[in-house]
């Protein structure tokens, strides 16, 4: 028998910890966000070292998402696309933006080549990123994949800005944390 439906799920910490009644004012907040969520799949053993939020223009929460790949056994399950995807299905749009106007992206460390072209695909108007994909390369086994040599440049045609090495140093620590004790899931 062929699987006809996916199911796809966050872990239930979540609720827990993310107060979508709060807003995140400033690129800091919203990345220092989605590095709290990185570090709380690592200690929940819950998932990967990844956490993204996507929030609306007025700084609020569309949805969030963390690293799934290996409980849910599928590959797509970064944070990002896990964020779009609820932000997606709860907007009820595959361009947030032309929904809610403008989207940020907030995520722990610099998307991978599948999550690159999801953000271009996403309805995506900025990326705030805290690690970079040399550091996810350096401090775990994780293969980033290819990406355009100018991939900010890329963006920016796009209308997407990009902005880099917010809370670099504490997205890098998660990541080192991860990589010296391994996937505990």
């Amino acid at each position: 028998m062929l699987y006809a439906q996916v199911h796809l799920t966050l872990p239930a910490w979540v609720h827990e910890h993310v107060d979508t009644a709060r807003t995140y004012p400033g690129d800091e907040a919203k990345v220092a966000l989605a590095i709290a969520l990185s570090r709380r799949n690592v200690e929940a053993a819950s998932g990967g070292p990844f956490g993204a939020a996507v929030f609306d223009g007025q700084d609020r929460i569309v949805a969030v998402g963390v690293n799934r790949v290996m409980p849910h056994t599928c590959s797509v399950a970064h944070a990002e696309t896990m964020a779009y995807m609820l932000a997606q299905q709860r907007l009820q749009t595959p361009r947030l933006n032309e929904r809610i106007g403008p989207v940020t992206l907030a995520t722990s460390s610099q998307p991978c080549c599948m999550c690159y072209g999801a953000t271009v695909w996403a309805g995506i108007d900025r990326l705030l990123i805290g690690a970079r994909a040399e550091d996810v390369e350096s401090l775990t086994d994780f293969d980033e994949g290819p990406l355009p040599a100018n991939w900010v440049g890329e963006l920016g045609k796009r209308g997407i800005e990009v902005v880099r090495d917010l809370h670099r140093d504490d997205a890098r620590a998660v990541l080192a944390h991860y990589g010296q004790h391994g996937p505990q899931y």
